[in-house]
């Protein structure tokens, strides 16, 4: 896919003017104009992936030769993650960091590491997500879409918690309302998982608990502390239900236009940051473990598997329509 490149000091002068798209050419051999490359998030400054993705760029400007270097614009600076996306096929936004299950919205198949249980642990989740061999085909799939898919990040593990007492069976949850994404599948997810799946934006819960309104959510350690929910269900229990990557994606056409050995420095330094996050991921939330506890929050192991096999009806169902996804899931299984 190639669209008819923009030369002449007209199209660098309308680049600029909306500031979202970088202006320049790669030749490649050292004659390049800088490239300032534009990063939508959706997190704060503080955010392992906004850590990760500020190194990204550093080595990136340095091993080009000061060709390409990225500007981060975190907290939705740029917009909601959907509009990001749209951003991004149209090259209004060079890249953006956005979770899995908006990528289903593209191609559905992406759901296939979208849903419960798909990963058990990190280094699985990442030797997946971030292998050829599995998601070549996947993320070459976009290209059509205007996207590039560069790989994924981890974006942490979700587990339930609770304001009177551990979940440590799915009786635990019986009768119990706990929030959930906004999303019919996580709704049906939580009902399966024994609770009462209760979709509501993310602003809402800490009141909501606080009120009785709510049980309890569903997240990860960081937000669990970082959003004070600790605070009202100091219960967390580790049910490990999700862990739903964040993918960084490219403006198909800016990373075609790159030279191959840019094209490779991209995807080298790219790695070598998803695997520094994974490490910034790990120190957040031995942080947020150990502030929660100072607000009183306790920690629970438990058995998964009961939960494991209560929402294994909605992954047959969301796999069923579709070949690929099924192999793409069944992939994810064998490499744990």
């Amino acid at each position: 896919m190639k669209l008819a490149q923009k030369t002449g000091l007209a199209a660098c002068a309308l680049l600029a003017v909306s500031g979202l798209a970088a202006c320049g050419s790669d030749s490649g051999d050292g004659g390049v104009d800088a490239k300032v490359l534009k990063v939508a998030f959706n997190q704060s400054e503080t955010h392992p992936q906004y850590v990760a993705m500020q190194e990204f760029g550093e080595k990136l400007k340095e091993r080009t030769d000061g060709a390409y270097s990225i500007e981060m614009f975190p907290n939705e600076l740029l917009g909601a993650q959907q509009e990001t996306i749209t951003g991004v096929q149209s090259g209004s936004i060079d890249m953006s960091i956005v979770v899995g299950s908006l990528m289903e919205n593209v191609n559905p198949d992406f759901v296939a590491f979208d849903l419960p249980y798909a990963f058990e642990s990190v280094d699985q989740q990442m030797s997946v997500l971030n292998d050829p061999e599995i998601t070549g085909d996947l993320y070459s799939s976009m290209e059509d879409e205007g996207v590039h898919v560069a790989g994924a990040f981890h974006s942490g593990v979700r587990n339930v918690y609770t304001k009177d007492n551990p979940v440590e069976t799915t009786s635990d949850l019986n009768g119990q309302k706990i929030r959930v994404i906004q999303n019919d599948t996580m709704v049906e997810m939580m009902n399966l998982m024994g609770g009462v799946g209760t979709a509501m934006g993310q602003g809402d819960v800490y009141t909501a608990i606080q009120s009785g309104v709510l049980d309890g959510g569903e997240n990860n350690e960081l937000i669990f502390n970082s959003l004070k929910h600790d605070e009202v269900a100091p219960y967390y229990s580790y049910t490990q239900h999700l862990m739903v990557p964040d993918y960084l994606i490219v403006n198909a056409d800016l990373f075609e236009g790159m030279s191959a050995e840019n094209q490779e420095i991209f995807n080298e330094e790219f790695a070598a940051a998803v695997e520094s996050e994974v490490g910034l991921w790990d120190d957040a939330v031995t942080e947020a473990k150990a502030a929660a506890e100072e607000a009183g929050a306790t920690f629970t192991e438990i058995d998964t598997a009961p939960f494991k096999e209560a929402v294994q009806p909605l992954v047959d169902k969301k796999l069923e329509s579709s070949e690929t996804a099924r192999e793409l899931y069944d992939a994810a299984q064998a490499a744990a």
